[in-house]
């Protein structure tokens, strides 16, 4: 099962497509600003037994190059297995698209980032054939983003920031200076990143501070992960109605969230949503509603 720091380390992509634009200006590569962005499905089974998915797969369209697939992977921990799975990826998506293929990771420890870029040949040493070099980012080359005005400018590159720093001495200041640059965002945004964070801090200590400065600094906007902060400090004897009361502000949270990505749904699935008081429902719906493109996504397996 794959854990939430693993989700938000892909997901910020799909949330912020360019974001990889201003990434690659850390690796040193300058990839442009795409001019169109597309997500693609991220199953690359074939005919075998086998499954296999990217975390996340995006088609970029850029003025001076042209479109080319980036696909995005969340590494958490070396796994020697890897290395040929993200060379199967590669070539996969090379042969049915027929698009230049990047591949990026991200990390959120400095010893799983080096193992990670180092380049790895499918061949013999005298016959390399293919060669891997992921592009990586993680602690040892994110900025730790502390300026207000800087993670005001670029919010997801401030999330991802967070995102990676994660276990970084330093990540009190990156995540105070995030919540309160998330005050003056578009509240449909600042409910995206900031559970993105949230899935993203995991269970390491800093998710404390960041859990209770939702609680303060942005509780002028409603989530999940907020209204459970708050929901914790109720009594247990809180009364039914109370419960129903969260569910349905979860209910208005997801539908709003899906309006405003220009997710059309229908009376039917509006609904099902609106009249839903299973919290762990709707708590899953909202995860998926951040990046779904039609509505059946949002139902998917359920």
């Amino acid at each position: 099962m794959v854990s939430a720091p693993h989700e938000a380390m892909h997901r910020i992509f799909q949330q912020d497509p360019g974001l990889f634009s201003r990434v690659s200006r850390i690796l040193g590569i300058a990839i442009p600003t795409p001019v169109a962005v597309t997500l693609l499905p991220t199953d690359l089974t074939e005919a075998s037994p086998v499954e296999r998915r990217v975390d996340t797969l995006l088609r970029l369209q850029t003025a001076e190059h042209g479109a080319f697939l980036l696909a995005v992977e969340a590494q958490g921990k070396k796994d020697p297995d890897k290395p040929a799975n993200w060379a199967y990826y590669t070539s996969y998506l090379w042969t049915k698209y027929r698009l230049p293929t990047a591949l990026l990771v991200v990390c959120q420890d400095r010893a799983t980032a080096e193992w990670a870029q180092r380049p790895v040949a499918s061949g013999p040493a005298q016959l390399p054939t293919l060669t891997l070099k992921p592009s990586v980012i993680g602690p040892h080359n994110m900025p730790m983003i502390t300026d207000l005005d800087e993670a005001r400018q670029d919010l997801g590159l401030a999330t991802l920031s967070a995102i990676t720093h994660a276990a970084s001495p330093d990540i009190d200041a990156i995540l105070k200076t995030l919540s309160a640059a998330l005050r003056d965002a578009p509240q449909d945004l600042s409910i995206i990143l900031a559970e993105l964070t949230a899935q993203g801090l995991g269970k390491r200590p800093a998710s404390h501070l960041w859990r209770n400065l939702m609680a303060a600094d942005l509780s002028f906007f409603k989530s999940p992960i907020s209204e459970e902060i708050r929901d914790e400090g109720r009594t247990e004897g809180r009364t039914e109605g109370r419960a129903q009361g969260l569910a349905e502000s979860r209910a208005e949270d997801i539908l709003r969230l899906l309006d405003r990505r220009g997710v059309e749904v229908s009376d039917a699935a509006r609904e099902r949503i609106a009249t839903c008081d299973d919290l762990d429902a709707l708590s899953r719906w909202f995860d998926r509603a951040i990046t779904a493109t039609a509505i059946e996504e949002v139902f998917a397996d359920e």
